[in-house]
């Protein structure tokens, strides 16, 4: 079985707040989803987390490696992409477009062998995952914790707060923001904490990190997210030393090779690939391997779509000792876009795909509504 057409399709119109210093518009496209076509009539499918100029142009580069190529081999096709593309690739678009391929690659497998991704991967070490809702913070108090309220009752039993005004307004801001949302949600449910170091001119350093996660501790948080600029290794390493609480990082970063450090240095407790940036489900296979051979717990970055959730929860299934995957709330682009939406369970768990494949099937009717077409 051989590839025989790429399609891409953008998603926009309903694009949730990403909390960047460049705000996001609804109308923005950041998530682009593939299809893989086969001349055995199978198709795969993908998500990439960028704009669909971008991985368009990205395929019209890979394009000569890919049509023709055998439809069945993922991780080796994957590999001769990153290997043929070290002039114009090793990160960025090119890389990003990658991963959307090797989903949809994987997705094939399944569904030509009969199987699960999970499977394929290695086996399932569970049937079910908890899903952490991802929220930005907010500051007006009452739409917070209307934002909180609202994601409790659709059964998240864990949320990632982040971005908006913590870490760029004052320290009593940044404990006001925490203590609103545990006293909202109260004792049962897990709160991570995501500072945004990744978004534009970060101005915080080691020792503004060091004091917020002692504030943080007393507000029993699970995690302490992206504190430091993502270039900031040594900072990193400093911190994970000495904070009180688990320090999480690794969603803007690409490739294994840029990850092995940061995992063989111990500079993070929690790492986070995103399966649809980072280079899909082979290369997030390997981090996840060498992280675990580290003592070092991934969780995947899941910012983007209902196929990139897809793929995170076959890792997790995969996954000896994962515990969350994470799910952006509300967002159309994972609760609107399959004939079978995701639901969480009266345990706010989420159940791992045991079809063919990823497992799922995308509702093109209601994809085109966020594509552009007319």
């Amino acid at each position: 079985m051989i590839i025989t057409e790429i399609r891409t399709t953008a998603l926009m119109g309903e694009t949730p707040k990403s909390g960047w210093e460049a705000e996001t518009a609804p109308t923005e496209n950041l998530h682009t989803l593939l299809e893989i076509e086969t001349d055995g009539g199978i198709t795969g499918i993908g998500s990439c987390y960028t704009s669909k100029a971008l991985v368009d142009g990205a395929i019209a580069l890979l394009r000569p490696k890919l049509i023709g190529a055998p439809a069945t081999e993922p991780e080796r096709l994957a590999e001769l992409l990153h290997q043929s593309t070290f002039w114009q690739g090793r990160g960025g678009s090119v890389t990003h477009a990658i991963s959307g391929l090797d989903i949809a690659l994987w997705d094939i497998l399944g569904k030509v062998t009969g199987q699960p991704v999970g499977r394929l991967l290695g086996g399932y070490y569970r049937e079910k995952i908890k899903p952490y809702g991802s929220l930005l913070f907010e500051a007006d108090e009452s739409l917070f914790k209307q934002i909180l309220e609202d994601a409790v009752s659709r059964g998240f039993k864990a949320l990632k707060l982040g971005w908006g005004p913590f870490g760029r307004v004052d320290n009593k801001t940044d404990e006001t923001l925490v203590k609103t949302a545990r006293d909202t949600v109260g004792d049962d449910v897990e709160i991570m904490v995501d500072a945004g170091g990744s978004d534009q001119f970060w101005p915080h350093g080691y020792k503004w990190a060091l004091e917020t996660a002692k504030m943080l501790v007393d507000y029993n948080i699970v995690w302490f997210e992206e504190a430091l600029p993502p270039d900031d290794i040594e900072g990193h390493i400093r911190l994970r030393e000495h904070a009180p609480v688990p320090i999480a990082g690794g969603e803007v970063l690409t490739r294994r090779q840029s990850f092995a450090p940061w995992i063989e240095r111990g500079a993070l407790d929690i790492v986070q690939p995103d399966a649809t940036k980072a280079g899909g489900i082979s290369e997030v296979r390997k981090i996840l391997w060498s992280a675990y051979d580290h003592n070092i717990l991934l969780v995947t970055h899941g910012w983007n779509t209902a196929v990139g959730l897809a793929a995170d929860l076959h890792l997790a299934a995969a996954h000896p000792t994962a515990r969350w995957v994470e799910y952006i709330t509300p967002s159309p682009y994972i609760e609107r876009i399959l004939t079978e939406p995701f639901e969480l369970d009266e345990d706010g768990l989420l159940t791992i795909p045991t079809g063919p494949g990823l497992g799922i099937e995308l509702d093109h009717n209601k994809v085109r509504q966020f594509s552009g077409a007319p």
